[in-house]
């Protein structure tokens, strides 16, 4: 189901509200019920792919804590693991590596004898995996209590609100909150309801508005210009920060509504002035579940100078990986952690450079400059995750690269019209204003800020029912 469709616009109001009717030992089969009907609403037969995950991994936590064998207890953590990702494996990348080994066999006039699998992926197969997978190394590494009740484990994985697109919920933050009562209380409810609506307003004012800009720039860019392709990929970098974080905006309201609280997943991540900054802003849940679970166990920045760049670059090739199965999306991680090792290994002349030239002594001018850097190179790598295939991503580079600029407002606007391009603007502009004001003034307690976001979504938005960029991860 999706959030921007009329059936959660129904679904939303009478799920809470039978939630606060309802005694609370009989909440949690509520939610359960209602995240399998959301979950189902997508493929209903996918539901059975995430019910062995869950009875699975349910057993796993319980042999983990019970077995007091330290090896034992690593070989469940490993068969936990080895059943999560062979989902993963099947699902997500099995055709992409059947591919990659029909291309190597050609290569050495062989015929690759492994059919394809003719399968849709699961709604948000890797992001419940990957929740999952945080509950069995959590009680493995003793920081939770295996969960002994089963319908609350399954709605950890399950919770509807972050269920398809995150945030990548931890066991200690959620599990505990399932076992809370909560009562109606007016402050979550207008917190949450301003969430919603600046998520919609996200996602349905500014990301599908510039989604027409950029779906047509990307189909026809054999005929565009330099000036539309440029416009394109700026358009794109702010069409996947809304579309994304309006999702998790929405997923933390629908949840703070009931009393729920879930983790933050984005912080205004292009006014960050380093790639490395960039990244505590961006995706949050997901960098720090690699972070976590990954890049401190392979030694972190305590292993040495190139074993540290070696494990940042594998976190970041890994993260491409998990984003889908595409050598372009391998790419774009490869430039990220291409990214931060440069910066790394060129900070200290970065830095004597801006000292010599004065850009030290007028800092807010030092951190404009850094906030464009930064944003051009995450909007250069972009390229590769909005690209279908190598050879798009190619042409795209190319129109960049040719420097054919063009200003006539008929060249520009890609088929959008200039009334659409210009409004593409206007909401631009407003999400960056938005960004001016306290956090306080937009979320707590204020109906003057609901009112006025429900305006602009009512005036400004295009029609409901366009999907999330994340669901096809």
């Amino acid at each position: 189901m999706l959030f921007n469709s009329f059936a959660f616009l129904v679904f939303f109001p009478v799920v809470t509200l039978l939630y606060f009717l309802l005694p609370h030992k009989l909440r949690w089969m509520l939610l359960l019920i209602a995240s399998c009907f959301f979950y189902m609403f997508f493929k209903p037969e996918y539901i059975l792919i995430l019910a062995a995950t869950i009875v699975i991994d349910y057993i796993a936590g319980i042999l983990l804590e019970d077995q007091p064998d330290k090896k034992k207890r690593k070989k469940f953590l490993v068969l936990s693991i080895i059943a999560n990702v062979g989902v993963l494996a099947i699902f997500k990348y099995y055709n992409f590596i059947n591919t990659n080994v029909t291309g190597l066999a050609l290569l050495f006039g062989m015929k690759n004898p492994i059919p394809y699998l003719n399968w849709l992926l699961p709604i948000g197969l890797s992001f419940h995996t990957f929740q999952a997978m945080s509950y069995t190394i959590e009680v493995y590494r003793g920081h939770q209590k295996a969960e002994r009740h089963f319908g609350i484990y399954a709605l950890y994985v399950m919770f509807y609100p972050q269920l398809v697109a995150g945030p990548i919920e931890r066991p200690q933050n959620m599990i505990h909150q399932f076992y809370a009562k909560h009562t109606f209380d007016y402050n979550n409810a207008v917190w949450g309801l301003n969430m919603i609506a600046w998520g919609l307003f996200k996602k349905i004012v500014v990301a599908d508005r510039l989604a027409e800009y950029v779906n047509f720039t990307y189909a026809n860019i054999g005929v565009a210009n330099t000036t539309s392709a440029l416009l394109a990929c700026c358009f794109f970098s702010i069409q996947i920060y809304c579309d994304f974080s309006g999702y998790s905006d929405i997923a933390r309201g629908t949840a703070k509504f009931m009393g729920f609280d879930l983790m933050v997943n984005f912080n205004r991540p292009y006014i960050a002035t380093s790639l490395s900054e960039f990244w505590t802003r961006w995706h949050i849940s997901l960098s720090t579940w690699f972070k976590d679970y990954v890049y401190i166990p392979l030694g972190g920045n305590r292993a040495g100078k190139w074993r540290w760049y070696r494990n940042l670059l594998i976190i970041f090739l890994l993260s491409g990986l998990w984003h889908g199965a595409n050598w372009t999306f391998i790419i774009w991680g490869a430039l990220h952690g291409s990214y931060i090792i440069f910066g790394l290994l060129t900070m200290d002349a970065r830095n004597k450079l801006a000292k010599n030239i004065g850009l030290l002594r007028a800092p807010v001018i030092y951190k404009a400059i850094n906030q464009c850097i930064v944003f051009a190179m995450v909007t250069f790598a972009w390229i590769f995750f909005r690209a279908e295939n190598f050879a798009k991503a190619k042409a795209v580079i190319s129109k960049l690269l040719v420097c054919n600029f063009s200003f006539k407002i008929n060249q520009v606007t890609s088929g959008m019209g200039p009334l659409n391009l210009l409004l593409s603007f206007m909401v631009i502009g407003i999400l960056w204003l938005s960004t001016l004001l306290p956090a306080n003034l937009k979320m707590k307690h204020n109906l003057l800020f609901l009112t006025i976001t429900t305006f602009l979504i009512i005036i400004l938005g295009k029609n409901a029912g366009a999907t999330f960029i994340y669901f096809q991860f």
